[in-house]
């Protein structure tokens, strides 16, 4: 039985799950969330998260909600299939792993997603952009960029010379970050820049970037 995600593309969470079930070649479902109906808010979504927020994973009888938690549940479950996220069958390339996930979950993300906000999703909704949060991360922004320029210059990726769910991670907000008028923060990083281009040119990814759309 194929594995049900709810939730929808332009999501930077959902599609941070969906990139990992197409690297693994997972079977999978989406349903659709209609978020502007506030379906996330009903009863029968909330059965499955209490906390109103896409996505949510079921398999079987199991039902998942966080996105990192769900990727690592996929690599977990399709561990002999696809592409080895994890670094399963090495332990230091394993840890190194889990150490750049962290960082993308507590360093990169705080810094990138306001951005993100201010510049693409909330103009979507007719927001008007404030640029003094715009300013205030991007030099947080900068300064964590200024780290991953120098990892790349030693090693191709993230964790090392190998593309792991590291570097899968930054892949939605990265996307709609080098929409930006910021995009030049990436592009004046060689290294940087030389990652991303490399990471979002993978199949797994462009199979769905076409439906990461606001508007």
């Amino acid at each position: 039985m194929a594995m049900k995600l709810y939730g929808v593309p332009m999501s930077t969470c959902t599609s941070r799950v969906m990139a990992c079930l197409h690297e693994k070649g997972a079977d999978f479902e989406l349903v659709p969330v209609n978020l502007g109906t506030g379906e996330h808010k009903q009863p029968p979504f909330l059965s499955k998260n209490p906390f109103g927020q896409i996505p949510v994973l079921e398999d079987g009888d199991l039902t998942l909600y966080e996105s990192r938690a769900i990727t690592a549940y996929v690599a977990e479950k399709c561990k002999d299939t696809g592409t080895d996220l994890m670094r399963h069958k090495n332990p230091k390339e394993a840890a190194m792993v889990k150490v750049w996930m962290e960082v993308e979950s507590q360093t990169f993300n705080p810094a990138i997603s306001p951005i993100v906000m201010e510049y693409v999703i909330g103009p979507s909704m007719g927001k008007k952009t404030e640029q003094a949060v715009v300013d205030a991360c991007t030099g947080k922004l900068g300064k964590v960029l200024d780290v991953y320029e120098s990892r790349l210059s030693t090693c191709k990726y993230l964790a090392g010379d190998f593309y792991s769910m590291a570097d899968l991670h930054h892949l939605p907000y990265m996307h709609y970050f080098m929409t930006t008028p910021c995009a030049s923060m990436v592009k004046d990083r060689p290294h940087v820049m030389a990652w991303w281009q490399d990471i979002s040119s993978r199949p797994s990814f462009k199979k769905m970037a076409g439906a990461m759309t606001f508007g």
